[in-house]
This record gives C-alpha cells, sequence and structure tokens, in this order.
C-alpha cells in the first residue's frame, strides 16, 4: 500500500516493490507512481470510481475517508496475509484493529513501525534508537536505556527484548 512518499526514497520503494505485490494507493499518489513506472492494481479513494480508470486497475470506495481502513479491509477480504504500507502519517488507531488478522509493516518517514506482542526479542547494533508508539502501558525491557518518554537506546550489540500485559504494541526503529 502506497497511501503517501513525501519523505520516502525511491530506492527504498523499489526495494519494496521488488518482488511485484499489489500496490494499493491513492488517487494524489497514483499519479506520481505511474510516472515511476510503477504498475498500479488498487485505487482506494473517497468519491466516486472516476470514468477514466484503466481496465485493470480496481477502485475502492472509502466511504468515511479512511483511505487506510479501507485499504485493509480489501486486503483481508481477499486473504491477504501481509501487508507493507508506506505512508506520510502514522495514525494508530487506523491498524490497531487488524494486527491480529495481517502482519502489517507501515513505512513513515524515516522509520518502520511494526506491532510486537510481549516476549519480542531482535538483534540490534549499540546506540539503536527504538521507539514505543502504542498508548502507554507499563513495559519491562532488557538490553534498552530509557532515554525519552517512550523513547529507548540499544545499550550494547545484541539482543533487546520487550515484556509487558498489552496484547501488542507499535515499534518503530530508524531506517535511514
Amino acid at each position: 500500500m502506497v497511501l503517501g512518499m513525501e519523505h520516502f526514497t525511491d530506492e527504498l520503494l523499489g526495494q519494496l516493490l521488488e518482488w511485484s505485490p499489489t500496490v494499493i494507493t491513492t488517487p494524489g499518489t497514483a499519479e506520481k507512481l505511474t510516472v515511476s513506472g510503477i504498475k498500479i492494481d488498487v485505487i482506494v479513494g473517497s468519491a466516486a470510481e472516476p470514468e477514466d480508470l484503466q481496465s485493470d486497475v480496481k477502485y475502492i470506495r472509502a466511504s468515511d475517508n479512511n483511505y487506510t481502513v479501507a485499504a485493509l479491509t480489501y486486503l483481508l477480504n481477499n486473504n491477504y496475509p501481509a501487508v507493507n504500507v508506506v505512508t506520510d502519517e502514522f495514525l494508530l488507531n487506523d491498524y490497531a484493529a487488524f494486527t491480529e488478522r495481517i502482519n502489517v509493516v507501515i513505512y513513515c518517514a524515516n522509520q518502520k513501525i511494526y506491532p510486537v506482542t510481549s516476549g519480542f526479542s531482535k538483534w540490534k547494533p549499540a546506540g539503536e534508537l527504538i521507539e514505543l508508539m502504542s498508548i502507554s502501558v507499563p513495559v519491562k525491557s532488557t538490553g534498552l536505556e530509557n532515554i525519552a518518554p517512550n523513547q529507548y537506546k540499544t545499550t550494547a550489540d545484541g539482543f533487546f527484548s520487550l515484556q509487558f500485559e498489552a496484547p501488542f504494541i507499535f515499534i518503530a526503529e530508524n531506517i535511514l
């Protein structure tokens, strides 16, 4: 899903689209993708279906103007197990209801954002930043130093882990 790409590099977009996935986008972003030579499969918009829509492109109408929810619902209804989302804005509530039914990774600005369950661990080099994006829940961590509210830094090369009592939380790591 490419909902916006103001702060996303063409190189990273090319890496995400390398395996010819289904590309879902908005009318405004569709033109940018087409100019870049990227084939669009689905457009999600708030207006009635445009008359000049190419015959091989599907159109989804987002009745409440929430393109993210409309696109994720389309993916679930068509049995997609996972989705990468490129967007200019991360709104936690748009994704929270879908995390148990589809594997979601969101790329927003210079961050990769994804949900994790308690007990999550990952290897990172020392000094890497990790941000908790979810509503405040008590979190116990190992391998991390709290440097600001919801901001952590890895203390050494190796694994860090998170424990908490919520079903999941979203974390963000820098990609640039």
